[in-house]
């Protein structure tokens, strides 16, 4: 059995904390948290062993891998050190504050050869599992424009300042909504080369941008559109979606709904010339165990399985979660 432990019991820490719990084989040993009123509620109605010091919940649990769950600020210092101690490590997006940073990060999993995983969870949703091996079968031909979106409500309004309008703590639209579009669009298609002409809006925000728009050229030579906005309050939570546009088709997809248009029959299995619609409840694989979404328990019980040598390390690693952040910092540095 899997001894694991948690540090960082937040609103996502919460979530991986009850879907852990629902593995036969993870043996949740610990949870730290800063937070003594959250301590105590784990401790007295769920029974778990609690810390206030990672490094004592360490030493005294010695668990074979770790998620942390902690502000994006401290994730350089606690993963490294987790690493170190020969740990596997599932972190919570974004990895680092800096490429250099996630860069250090990777190359030290990967000396150490212990598991690694970044919670981009979109790649465990069937509709954009699908994107990809539609795109990597050949079938839209020329693969020539792509268009990467998200759009959700969550700052709508002038308010007091918290970890989302300051910069040195993850915060803004760019690090913590566009990083999913990027990330997706990274593992679809190919890594971003270059950016040009960013524009970072600020809506609400007065330290952050609200929305990022830029034009990207990715290492593969494809180039598109990044469009993404949190302060769009059209939309009831985060909409995120991914189009390609090619010589043979055209694809559009969200997490619920995949659209394909193929201009010749017979040339993908399982589709056929003109518009094909398939859903959601098509493409997901089913989880032993459901909460907000299949994709969230997937993600973990991958990196569980990763950590047992049942699957191979290689989605949402370290390097590809720093692919994210390079990306992040191009993205930056063309803002106009």
């Amino acid at each position: 059995m899997l001894k694991v432990a948690l540090i960082g019991a937040g609103k996502m820490g919460i979530s991986h904390l009850s879907i852990l719990g629902g593995y036969a084989n993870a043996d949740i040993v610990g949870v730290c948290d800063t937070s003594k009123m959250v301590t105590d509620f784990l401790t007295k109605h769920g029974r778990f062993n609690c810390f206030s010091d990672y490094n004592k919940m360490i030493a005294e649990t010695k668990p074979d891998a770790v998620v942390v769950a902690v502000p994006t600020k401290f994730h350089y210092s606690i993963i490294k050190d987790l690493l170190e101690k020969n740990i596997h490590v599932f972190a919570e997006k974004p990895f680092c504050l800096t490429y250099e940073q996630s860069e250090e990060l990777v190359k030290l999993a990967s000396v150490k050869k212990l598991v690694n995983q970044v919670g981009y969870h979109n790649k465990f949703i069937g509709t954009f599992k699908e994107v990809k091996r539609i795109a990597q079968s050949g079938a839209l031909g020329d693969i020539y424009h792509f268009i990467g979106e998200s759009y959700g409500p969550v700052v709508v309004k002038k308010k007091s300042d918290t970890w989302r309008s300051d910069p040195a703590e993850g915060g803004g639209c760019l690090m913590d909504y566009a990083s999913h579009v990027i990330d997706l669009l990274s593992d679809i298609l190919s890594p971003v080369q270059s950016s040009k002409g960013t524009l970072l809006k600020s809506i609400y925000s007065g330290q952050v941008e609200d929305a990022v728009y830029s034009l990207l050229e990715l290492q593969s030579g494809q180039s598109g559109v990044l469009s993404v906005n949190w302060s769009d309050d059209t939309y009831r939570k985060m909409s995120t979606s991914i189009t390609l546009v090619g010589t043979k088709g055209k694809l559009i997809s969200d997490a619920n709904e995949l659209k394909l248009f193929l201009k010749d029959d017979n040339s993908l299995n399982g589709y056929s010339k003109g518009w094909n619609v398939k859903y959601i409840t098509d493409l997901q694989e089913g989880v032993d165990f459901y909460l907000r979404g299949e994709e969230y328990s997937a993600q973990l019980d991958y990196f569980i399985k990763a950590a047992e040598g049942k699957v191979p390390n290689t989605i949402n690693s370290f390097a590809s979660a720093a692919n994210t952040d390079k990306a992040i910092s191009i993205i930056k540095k063309s803002s106009i």
